[in-house]
This record gives structure tokens, C-alpha cells and sequence, in this order.
């Protein structure tokens, strides 16, 4: 795992404004990750682990502070600017799938390619690739609605990590799965952060997930109350 950077944020804050009233939900979060971290962010209800990765993301605008991403200040880009770089730079998964319904799941995994402009050949190639390696590739040519949740949750995994992004935000990627198929997903996330160096940034309730990460940042009242490297303690449980 290198130790630069991919993504940092400097006095982070995020208040959301109603007519009369103000609430914080992040206040003044600073977080280094870095390249080939498997990382979740825990904490109660309110804790504003979703905000976090919404603002990683850029999926919305902090009030106040800075992120970067591979050096880039997330806050000097254009709208247009800044979805280019999600589409380049970020892979989302996200606890509801999300997926395309009237596309095949090998479309819905080629996608973020397309969009890119990868040839045709080589973006189902790779497709299909990602999905032999999560173990879905016998449903290649079936729509999300034919497969089960965990099986969908694979695909969501799959189009993220396809155009090998330089982070994947998972919100809550096993809320919806039963246990088994939960250990499953988790277990082949981490097989993707091993064999490829993909970096995780989970926001997650999950004992299961959390019992596996390799770093644990445990947010409070929008602030940064724990930040604890597991390597050795993941590792012996892989």
C-alpha cells in the first residue's frame, strides 16, 4: 500500500440550512487515504459518515474546508469539470444498486467504459472479466431484475471497480444482503483491494464489515473521534 495520498480533506464542515434552523453535520473532519486502503468510517445515526463520503464524492458541496483529490482541489472545478472527474477518478456503490434496469448486467458493467469512450471489444472484455473475478459472469446477459439482491449488489461492485478508479465510496454496500451473502460481497471486496490495489472507503454500520477493514475511522457529532490501523488484525482474518 503506497503512503500518498489519494484523497485528503483539510477542515471539512458541512452545515445543512433550513429557513430558521442550522445543522452541522461535519465540523472541521481532516482524513488522509491512501492508495490501496481497505477504510470504513463508523459511527451512530447523525455521525455524518454519509455526508462524507456525499462530499468525497462530490456529489455535494461542503460549506466550508477543501478536498483534493490526486492533488486536484475538488472546489476550483467547473460542474462540468467535477463530473468529469467522478466519472475518471470515482467508483460509487451505494445500498440501493442502482443499476440500469434496461440494461444487461454486462451493459451496466460496461457503462462507466462506455461513457469514457472505451472501444466496444475492449470494454465487454473487461466486463466480463471483472464479473468472472465476483463471480456473476453466468448472468452477463440477464437484467437486474432476474438476479438477487446480492447478485445485484456484485454487479454495483463490478461497475464501480471496472475502469479501476483511484477510490470506490461504498455507502452502506450490505445493508440490504442477509449475512451470508454479506461475508460473500465483503470477501471479494477485499480480494479486489488485494489483487488490484483498489481503494475502499466504506460508510457502514456492519460488524461484519467493520471486523474486516484494515483501517476503522470512527466519527461522533461530525468530528473524527478515532482513527485505528488494523493491517495485521484484517490480515489474520482474510
Amino acid at each position: 500500500m503506497s503512503t500518498n495520498p489519494v484523497m485528503r480533506t483539510e477542515k471539512l464542515v458541512k452545515t445543512y440550512k433550513t429557513a430558521s434552523v442550522e445543522t452541522p453535520a461535519l465540523r472541521g473532519v481532516d482524513l488522509e487515504l491512501c492508495r490501496g486502503e481497505f477504510t470504513a468510517v463508523a459511527g451512530p445515526s447523525g455521525s455524518g459518515k454519509s455526508t462524507l463520503l456525499h462530499l468525497l464524492g462530490g456529489l455535494d458541496r461542503p460549506t466550508a474546508g477543501e478536498i483534493y483529490l490526486d492533488g486536484v482541489l475538488l472546489s476550483s472545478l467547473s460542474r462540468d469539470a467535477l463530473s468529469r472527474l467522478r466519472l475518471d477518478r470515482i467508483g460509487f456503490v451505494f445500498q440501493a444498486y442502482n443499476l440500469i434496469p434496461v440494461l444487461t448486467v454486462l451493459e451496466n458493467t460496461a457503462f462507466v467504459l462506455e461513457l469514457r469512450g472505451v472501444a466496444l471489444r475492449e470494454r465487454i472484455a473487461r466486463a466480463r472479466k471483472i464479473l468472472g473475478e465476483l463471480g456473476i459472469e453466468k448472468y452477463a446477459n440477464q437484467f437486474p431484475n432476474r438476479i438477487s439482491g446480492g447478485e445485484q449488489q456484485r454487479v454495483a461492485v463490478a461497475r464501480a471497480v471496472v475502469a479501476e478508479p483511484a477510490i470506490v465510496l461504498a455507502d452502506e454496500p450490505t445493508a440490504n444482503l442477509d449475512s451470508k451473502t454479506s461475508l460473500e460481497l465483503i470477501d471479494l471486496m477485499r480480494h479486489l483491494n488485494s489483487e488490484h490495489a483498489a481503494t475502499f472507503l466504506f460508510a457502514t454500520h456492519d460488524a461484519r464489515l467493520l471486523d474486516r477493514v484494515s483501517r476503522l475511522v470512527t466519527l461522533e457529532d461530525g468530528r473524527i473521534v478515532r482513527d485505528e490501523h488494523r493491517v495485521k488484525l484484517a490480515a489474520a482474518r482474510a
